[in-house]
């Protein structure tokens, strides 16, 4: 029987697997097995992650928050703002109270300040 050379789909499949892998060390962006591998692990990683990234993101936006209250010694905490926020249904998430506190801290100085004139 003769031999026969693997067509152009296979090797078309292969290029298309490292063009994902190309940035990978070593055999994980050379060797066919390898970067099926890598690139299991990978996006299987990544999808895992996504959740995690929130998280992390939630965590910085309460931290940027809080440290903005703390430093301009307001009597509120950020639990009471936040609270407070909530009870006037007023439409501000953490990530907008956080770009507030980074870009313009008097503005959040001054929600803050009708907030607890309000509420006492």
């Amino acid at each position: 029987m003769t031999r026969t050379r693997r067509g152009y789909i296979s090797n078309r499949h292969r290029t298309k697997i490292r063009l994902f892998a190309s940035n990978f060390n070593g055999g994980h962006s050379r060797l066919t097995r390898s970067i099926i591998q890598q690139k299991i692990r990978a996006l299987a990683s990544a999808h895992r992650d996504r959740d995690g990234q929130k998280r992390k993101f939630r965590r910085l936006w309460v931290t940027r928050i809080n440290a903005v209250i703390r430093e301009n010694m307001i009597s509120i905490n950020y639990n009471r703002l936040i609270n407070n926020i909530y009870k006037r249904q007023l439409l501000l998430n953490r990530k907008i109270l956080a770009q507030i506190a980074i870009l313009n801290r008097n503005c959040l100085y001054t929600i803050s300040n009708n907030i607890l004139n309000t509420t006492t």
